[in-house]
């Protein structure tokens, strides 16, 4: 740890109840704020003094700054809003200082600006919008569907493309689709319910109704993909770890004029029967360092879900890297 120093500042202007909201129920909020950048928060009304690293009490103020900003509409601060912004924030921290003054990368939606959370982020949208093919690889809340779905979103209205395409393979965890009422596209429905979340929030139910009824946007599981050429689409396939090799193959060669493709996945959660390959893991190998497409590997550090999510997937990644006895079991010690 290097040499603590203080600040001192105040936040303007003094209202009781804004600082009341600022500090949370037992100072909850400060204490979230003191664990996720290791200083130490006191106040004497309006007047606040932090003790920490020089660049870490400088984040603390700016962090306090944005949420007092925040209380001025009267409502509540919620411990999600500040987790996400204490994400963004402690992820600018090991941003190299070159990066800095680089132009901000935004979606704009309906409902608003979506901005990246973080270097890797930043990096998966920047990838994105300027590469045919993107995969986006790495844990659960980081964001990859979510930033997906935002860039199709963005690149319909903009009229860059004149449908959105989301698929997923059937396959998920440990189920079998077969006792589920209805054909195909009725049983996977649920399993794609995280894209149409995701298009809800930024257009609209009516919205993306009126789309889907004109097959603007469409929903479909991966099968229904074969045979077909996506012109000037914007296509993401979720879930691409429970791909096989030859359904990847089948998916990346679909892609038409004008079209571009965003893979997401998580290749520590394969659902395939055993013995089969998965297509994801097969086309990181294959297609690695060629032109137009781009990888975005995402860690642990980069989920901004509720912060034990964070620690649950560090807790995994521990366990799942235990070195193997002679027998291939893990070592329990």
């Amino acid at each position: 740890m290097g040499q603590l120093s203080s600040l001192d500042f105040s936040l303007e202007p003094a209202d009781n109840e804004r600082l009341a909201n600022l500090c949370g129920y037992l100072d909850e909020n400060f204490r979230l704020i003191e664990r996720r950048l290791g200083i130490e928060v006191s106040n004497r009304g309006n007047s606040f003094h932090l003790i920490g690293e020089p660049e870490n009490i400088r984040v603390g103020r700016e962090v306090l700054e944005s949420l007092y900003l925040d209380t001025q509409n009267g409502q509540a601060l919620k411990l999600q809003s500040i987790h996400l912004l204490l994400q963004e924030q402690c992820q600018q921290l090991t941003v190299a200082a070159e990066s800095h003054g680089q132009q901000e990368v935004s979606i704009a939606t309906r409902r608003g600006k979506i901005r990246p959370r973080g270097a890797n982020q930043t990096k998966y949208l920047e990838y994105i919008l300027s590469h045919d093919i993107s995969f986006g690889i790495g844990p659960a809340g980081t964001g990859k569907t979510y930033l997906a779905v935002a860039c199709a979103v963005d690149a319909l209205e903009r009229q860059e493309v004149r449908r959105i395409i989301l698929t997923r393979p059937a396959v998920e965890a440990g189920e079998r689709l077969g006792f589920l009422p209805g054909d195909m596209a009725q049983k996977v429905d649920p399993y794609l319910r995280p894209l149409y979340d995701a298009l809800y929030e930024m257009l609209g139910f009516e919205k993306v109704a009126k789309l889907m009824e004109r097959n603007v946007i469409e929903v479909a599981p991966l099968a229904y993909m074969r045979g077909r050429t996506l012109n000037e689409a914007f296509i993401i396939l979720d879930e691409s770890q429970n791909t096989t090799a030859e359904q990847m193959k089948m998916l990346l060669t679909r892609i038409g004029f004008n079209s571009r493709a965003v893979i997401t996945g998580d290749i520590t959660q394969i659902d395939l029967p055993r013995g089969k390959d998965s297509g994801l893991r097969q086309a990181i190998q294959v297609l690695k360092g060629v032109k137009d497409i781009s990888f975005t590997f995402f860690q642990s550090t980069d989920v901004v879900r509720h912060p034990v999510v964070q620690k649950v997937v560090q807790a995994y990644e521990r366990f799942d890297n235990r070195p193997h006895d002679a027998n291939g079991s893990r070592d329990e010690s």
